[in-house]
């Protein structure tokens, strides 16, 4: 089965739902990148002070403190592990693969998460949170076309992405991901 895993996808596809249920469900280390950041700060490493410091200025955390944080995860990991929202454009997937080249711990699968854009704008809308209205989530969706979707040529020429379907159920959702493993 394959257990080194990486999700794409739109806003709103279900990456974070589907990427909990398989990470529990096949025991894989769920790293999504929101979380891995949140963890370091509260554990007070070294690495999360100084991604603290940089979240209180209000600034993005760099590539490479992240790619340190990823890091320390899968070199601290000896299973199967699932990234979810990292990365997010094509300078941190190179950095990436150069990192899982030398931990001897390449990517076997990428799920690409497909959803029609009026559903994308359902589900998000149907979130509730302050932040999700359709002008922000119409320029998320216009963000992840221009520097996430390019990772989807990166893959695919890597001969590692597969599609599924991220409409219907969450168990259907859930069913179509879990054939692609074997």
């Amino acid at each position: 089965m394959k257990n080194r895993l990486l999700f794409l996808g739109p806003p709103g596809a279900g990456k974070g739902t589907q990427a909990q249920l398989l990470s529990a469900s096949h025991h894989l280390l769920h790293l999504s990148t929101g979380d891995l950041l949140r963890a370091e700060v509260q554990a007070g490493t070294p690495l999360g002070q100084e991604a603290e410091a940089v979240m209180a200025r209000g600034e993005l955390v760099s590539d490479d403190l992240v790619l340190a944080i990823v890091r320390h995860r899968l070199e601290a990991h000896s299973g199967g592990w699932l990234l979810d929202g990292f990365p997010r454009n094509l300078p941190q997937a190179i950095a990436l693969d150069g990192l899982l080249a030398e931990l001897g711990q390449s990517i076997e699968l990428v799920v690409l998460m497909e959803l029609e854009e009026p559903q994308l704008l359902l589900r998000l809308l149907g979130r509730g949170r302050a932040d999700d209205n359709e002008a922000v989530i119409r320029h998320r969706l216009e963000v992840y076309r221009d520097q996430t979707a390019p990772l989807i040529a990166h893959y695919q020429a890597q001969s590692l992405l597969r599609s599924v379907e991220a409409s219907g159920t969450v168990d259907e959702i859930s069913a179509r991901i879990a054939s692609l493993l074997s």
